[in-house]
């Protein structure tokens, strides 16, 4: 998929581990940060997780909401923010409708298996529901929440 950067975001709704329903116009007024990972409690979604964890104080001093996206269940989304004290809302997107919109699902290589799957990716919003970053693939999970922060300073 080619990059969103400079478009209006996708719409979306999906529940959240808050227990809410989280829409993007919720966020009108602040810059939202959308991470896409594979699935929760796993080494490298563990560690972007636990990342975007310890800068959260320093992002939403900048106007800025973090939220996680994934296929998991809420349930699962729940024994997750509890085993590492996420602070952010993890929303769950069973049939990756959203992660389709924003081309963070296709086609994947793994040990040289290709398959369908969430693709570590993440969109950084504006105040005005505009993309104006876009990492169409992470590749680094443990090092990406700095380098998203560090984009956030330069905004």
């Amino acid at each position: 998929m080619e990059s969103l950067e400079g478009k209006k975001a996708p719409a979306f709704t999906l529940e959240g581990s808050d227990g809410k329903t989280h829409s993007l116009k919720d966020y009108a007024g602040k810059r939202v940060v959308i991470y896409f990972y594979p699935k929760d409690d796993t080494p490298g979604c563990t560690k972007e997780a636990c990342g975007f964890r310890d800068l959260t104080a320093t992002i939403t001093n900048l106007n800025t909401v973090v939220l996680g996206v994934s296929k998991d269940s809420l349930a699962s989304h729940d024994q997750f923010i509890g085993k590492f004290d996420l602070p952010f809302v993890l929303l769950s997107d069973p049939e990756a409708k959203m992660m389709q919109r924003y081309g963070a699902w296709g086609e994947k290589v793994l040990y040289g298996k290709t398959s369908m799957g969430c693709i570590r990716s993440t969109v950084v919003v504006d105040e005005n529901g505009k993309v104006v970053k876009h990492w169409r693939k992470v590749p680094k999970a443990e090092e990406h929440p700095q380098k998203v922060l560090e984009y956030l300073q330069g905004l």
